[in-house]
């Protein structure tokens, strides 16, 4: 091998990998990792279209959020204790109805012909 023909394939290995690590960072404005390369690459897309998608998919913003909380919070609450009197009254129908179903057995077996 010659001195010419070792610069040449110096030159396109140098070629090679100069484009391989221009294709890995084109378009890329953040720095992205070299061992996670996809994570990097999504998390760099999220990073430029959050705003886009969150209107185009019509998601609620944190402040359309909080404004829902506050406006909402009475009510909310209010349904809350509305909910936990359902669960008591469901409590106790249940151990009645268990009470009621223990009685009917009882009858049954008392009942002759059976």
């Amino acid at each position: 091998m010659t001195w010419l023909e070792f610069f040449l394939s110096a030159v396109i290995l140098i070629a090679i990998i100069a484009f391989i690590m221009y294709y890995y960072f084109k378009g890329s404005t953040s720095e992205l990792s070299i061992s996670r390369p996809i994570e990097g690459r999504v998390d760099e897309y999220l990073d430029r279209h959050f705003e886009e998608m969150v209107s185009e998919w019509s998601l609620a913003d944190k402040y359309q959020v909080r404004s829902f909380c506050n406006n909402k919070n009475s009510q909310i609450l209010a349904d809350e204790s509305k909910t936990a009197v359902l669960k008591d009254f469901k409590e106790s129908m249940n151990a009645k109805l268990t009470n009621l179903e223990e009685r009917l057995n009882v009858l049954e077996e008392q009942i002759p012909g059976k």
